[in-house]
């Protein structure tokens, strides 16, 4: 669908990760030494294979330099082209990769510093999530303690696969840390690898490793309603990005028809679970995952039952669509108008604060 995309958010943009080296600068002299010391000179993406056609769309990947490698190259094949009010950076570089959780803090806020130099200082346009490290929760959360008094950062990052479902009082400090500052909770597909990304094991071939990220979006919207998250922190927000979409409604069908059921072991469940989600959860437009059909589109928005459930997002530079048309096809229009400025502004109160540097 060709929209006027003036002023629209977009909710998911990646930069190319920095490699250690140029971390290093944002580093203090102790992790400088250890980088040197232990040779952590390069990182490998699983995830997102650099040679995938899915992790960089081909055009983007053709351009010098490459078209999510500056702030100005993405503003030329982004922000400018399709004239986007702001852009929200997702950085995926692997701390969740690391098993030492000071030296994956450490990573944490160096990708920060560097953000903050790198890319937001260089474009106004741009905004940011708070990269941590959950294997220590308490260091999570004195980093976002750390940064929250740049309001150019929006949104903590956290990877759908890990250690632990994420609604594990375990990773508390970390919502506390986030709804005291107005920020929301970016879980994005991607994964610790310290463990299989499927309940049966490693898998053989990338394709479902990719496939599997819907199981694990499914785990942590049970673990986030059934642990009583949004209970204890009814002023957070949860947004899954490239969660794909369609098998939510018949996913929460089925964990409200067992809630029903056994309600008496999650009593602060005291709603429906769906109404939950409309309030709490939201979730970014690409990779959408239905066929260009309208019928088809506008069935599973119904569904959803709420049309303030869907953020824009491009999932810049990954190769989710062509040429121009980012709204997929066929996605109902007046649902698609609310996604590009209204429902992200919804969802992230510091956009519409004046910038704190």
């Amino acid at each position: 669908m060709t929209l006027d995309l003036t002023g629209a958010i977009d909710c998911d943009v990646h930069p190319l990760a920095p490699t250690p080296a140029q971390l290093a600068p944002y580093m203090d002299d102790y992790w400088r030494e250890t980088l040197d010391v232990r040779g952590i000179d390069s990182w490998a993406s699983i995830a997102y294979p650099p040679g995938a056609p899915l992790t960089v769309r081909a055009d983007w990947r053709a351009m010098t330099p490459r078209a999510d490698a500056t702030p100005a190259s993405m503003a030329d094949a982004l922000l400018d082209r399709h004239r986007l009010g702001h852009a929200i950076l997702n950085c995926l570089f692997p701390v969740q990769a690391f098993r030492d959780a000071r030296l994956a803090a450490a990573f944490a806020r160096a990708v920060n510093d560097w953000l903050a130099a790198e890319w937001l200082d260089r474009d106004a346009r741009l905004r940011a999530s708070i990269v941590v490290a959950p294997h220590d929760p308490q260091l999570a959360a004195e980093e976002i303690e750390r940064r929250a008094g740049d309001t150019r950062f929006v949104q903590v990052l956290l990877l759908v696969m890990g250690e632990a479902p994420l609604g594990k009082v375990q990773y508390w400090p970390i919502y506390a840390a986030a709804e005291r500052h107005g920020l929301a909770i970016g879980i994005h597909a991607g994964s610790s690898y310290h463990h299989a990304v499927t309940g049966s094991g490693w898998p053989s071939h990338y394709i479902e490793d990719y496939a599997a990220q819907s199981a694990g979006f499914h785990t942590q919207l049970g673990s986030l309603l059934s642990e009583g998250v949004f209970v204890k922190f009814p002023g957070l927000k949860a947004v899954l990005i490239e969660s794909g979409v369609s098998w939510m409604p018949a996913y929460m069908w089925r964990f409200a028809k067992f809630w029903r059921g056994i309600r008496l072991e999650v009593p602060w469940i005291d709603r429906e679970p769906m109404d939950i989600v409309r309030e709490h959860v939201r979730f970014t437009l690409q990779p959408f995952d239905c066929p260009p059909d309208a019928g088809l589109m506008a069935r599973v928005v119904d569904q959803l039952g709420s049309d303030d459930l869907m953020l824009f997002s491009s999932d810049f530079p990954h190769a989710h669509f062509a040429g121009c048309e980012i709204v997929p096809r066929g996605f109902p229009e007046a649902v698609a108008r609310k996604c590009l400025r209204d429902n992200p502004l919804a969802t992230y109160p510091r956009l519409t604060r004046e910038t704190a540097r």
